[in-house]
């Protein structure tokens, strides 16, 4: 039993004719009675009879043409309410990011979306390697995620992507190191160095492993951390470097910490936004969206 079927039942009944409906469902009379035996075929009792040429409906058709009638207004008000839904520009939106991410975006996009009217964003830190991302996009609108440029792109057949950033990750040495006094470094530079780095499938393991294999060594990781305010304070003792992304680490200017950019090998990684694609035909996703974009350029400003 087919919502279009219940239609073309309840049209019988009030126009009185096949071809009457037909002229008014804007189909040809041969598929209306196609319509009408598919939905006798699930109903033991007859729908319709005939009057001398007419079709007719039975009892039993004008009370399930009765109930039809309710369906198809439930059904029209349903698509009313995803109507006002997808339309309501206020409608909450949920956020999910990794940290980085979080700690540079999160409040700045909270002050672009203030005011009467404006989607209520609700964030969560979700700190997964880069092959997780989409999964997330189940369970949040829309989901910061990053990925390095030679790895494979996100599934396009199951999210959409929204480009946010292309973001270099840099050399981060103590204030006073040798090194700070070069304006660009090279992998053969960072040889013999011991390191503070994220857990392996994150973009700075995959840097440090970059590097190791053009100076043909294994590094020397003495810290594991994915937090870049810790990596920063490691890195500012003195006893090893680390690798922070230039945009979004948010190390302070008095950390005692510099960045230097990387020459020779793939350095970028990629912001995106993911999103489900029907979770982006709603307003307030879209409104929150085109305010990350804002947040990233203004935060990146012309290396975003």
């Amino acid at each position: 039993m087919e919502i279009h079927q219940l239609q073309i039942l309840r049209e019988l009944g009030d126009l009185g004719s096949v071809t009457a409906v037909a002229r008014s469902l804007f189909v040809t009379p041969s598929a209306v009675s196609q319509q009408l035996a598919l939905l006798q075929r699930g109903i033991d009792v007859p729908l319709t009879r005939k009057e001398g040429r007419t079709l007719v409906l039975t009892d039993a058709g004008r009370v399930l043409a009765t109930a039809g009638a309710a369906v198809i207004a439930s059904m029209a008000d349903a698509r009313a309410a995803i109507g006002a839904f997808e339309d309501d520009a206020a409608a909450p939106v949920t956020v999910a990011g990794f940290h980085s991410a979080g700690q540079a975006l999160f409040a700045p996009l909270l002050g672009k979306l203030r005011g009467a009217g404006a989607p209520r964003p609700m964030f969560r830190d979700e700190d997964v390697a880069q092959q997780d991302f989409p999964a997330l996009t189940a369970r949040y609108d829309l989901v910061l995620a990053h990925r390095m440029d030679h790895t494979p792109g996100w599934p396009a057949d199951r999210v959409a992507v929204v480009p946010l950033a292309h973001e270099p990750l840099d050399i981060a040495l103590p204030a006073g190191h040798p090194l700070a006094s070069r304006d660009v470094l090279r992998p053969a530079d960072l040889a013999g160095r011991d390191w503070v780095v994220s857990r392996e499938g994150y973009s700075p393991a995959d840097i440090l492993a970059a590097v190791s294999a053009v100076n043909g060594s294994a590094p020397r990781v003495v810290h594991r951390i994915n937090d870049y305010t810790t990596v920063a304070a490691l890195v500012a003792t003195g006893d090893v470097l680390g690798i922070l992304p230039r945009f979004t680490a948010a190390v302070p200017v008095d950390a005692g910490v510099v960045l230097r950019p990387l020459a020779g090998i793939d350095n970028r990684r990629r912001i995106d936004l993911l999103a489900r694609p029907e979770t982006l035909r709603r307003r307030s996703v879209r409104l929150v969206a085109d305010a990350l974009g804002d947040a990233v350029r203004e935060l990146a400003g012309d290396g975003a």
